[in-house]
């Protein structure tokens, strides 16, 4: 029994197997279910490993939480790799237990492996939990303003006088 107990605790990676977990983890943060967006990480990390590194906490025989982040080359006018965190979740009842800072000191550790230099993220401002989070793991306002354009609305064109 002490090698089960061994592998029951701590960070590991993600597998497909644990898709319907990390669905119902990330449903109960939010309002809705975002199936096909895991299942598409799944996938895309399955096909190529190499652009991605997830983890996940177990405790007590169960999935607790989950990060996933996906590497990019080149972007943001940079030559180093640099990493985007996409999703992060941790179930309810084990919030405010250690397993979010667990989560992303193994992204992070695994992430400087594969020579990742820096780890973005994206948060809405209205979610003082998660901000405050990404405060305390050490993650500042980047140098850059992210924009944002709703297609509904056409674009107006100027009236060109004779």
């Amino acid at each position: 029994m002490p090698a089960l107990a061994t592998l029951d605790t701590g960070p590991r990676a993600l597998s497909a197997g644990d898709l319907e977990r990390v669905i119902a983890i990330d449903r109960a943060q939010g309002d809705h279910a975002r199936r096909r967006f895991f299942e598409k990480r799944f996938a895309a990390a399955a096909a190529h490993p190499e652009d991605f590194v997830h983890v996940g906490v177990m405790r007590g025989g169960a999935l607790r939480g989950f990060a996933f982040a996906r590497l990019l080359r080149g972007e943001f006018g940079r030559e180093n790799v640099t990493a985007v965190l996409d999703a992060i979740g941790v179930e309810p009842v084990s919030r405010e237990t250690g397993i979010g800072r667990s989560l992303l000191q193994e992204l992070v550790s695994r992430l400087r492996a594969v020579g990742a230099r820096t780890l973005h993220s994206q948060a809405e401002w209205s979610d003082p939990e998660l901000t405050h989070f990404f405060a305390a793991t050490g993650f500042k306002l980047a140098p850059r303003v992210a924009l944002e354009r709703s297609l509904a609305t056409p674009l107006v064109e100027p009236v060109e006088e004779d």
